[in-house]
């Protein structure tokens, strides 16, 4: 036998076995697929009131930046066990907008945002 008729035979007796093993493996996939969309269904309820507690407030980008903002450097200080206070806050002293009204809009929203993920914290 020529090494391109080995080749070939070889390649049919893959295609023979891979097909099927192909065909079985996607069938197989899609009660899985349909738990898992109706699992996504079912927790898009459950999932709404952990949302809620960090979902910013409606107000400008400015504001609502803020808030996620005081939410992440409530966890940053809990975690490194330093002073748990908004006003300490490198952000807070040093807020990355411009304007006074924006930079009160901006603290304001990050103590918001800071008291409710210490409130979380310790519901949880």
């Amino acid at each position: 036998m020529t090494r391109k008729a080995i080749l070939e035979d070889t390649m049919s007796k893959l295609t023979r076995f891979a097909t099927p093993l192909i065909a079985v493996a996607i069938m197989s996939s899609v009660p899985f697929m349909t738990l898992a969309q109706n699992s996504q269904a079912g927790n898009q309820t459950s999932n709404n009131a952990t949302q809620d507690w960090n979902t910013p407030p409606a107000g400008t980008e400015q504001a609502q930046q803020g808030f996620r903002d005081g939410i992440e450097a409530a966890k940053l200080d809990t975690l490194a066990k330093r002073r748990i206070e908004a006003k300490t806050s490198h952000l807070y002293l040093h807020p990355p907008v411009k304007g006074k009204d924006a930079t009160d809009a901006y603290r304001s929203a990050f103590e918001s945002g800071y008291q409710a993920a210490l409130k979380h914290q310790s519901a949880s």
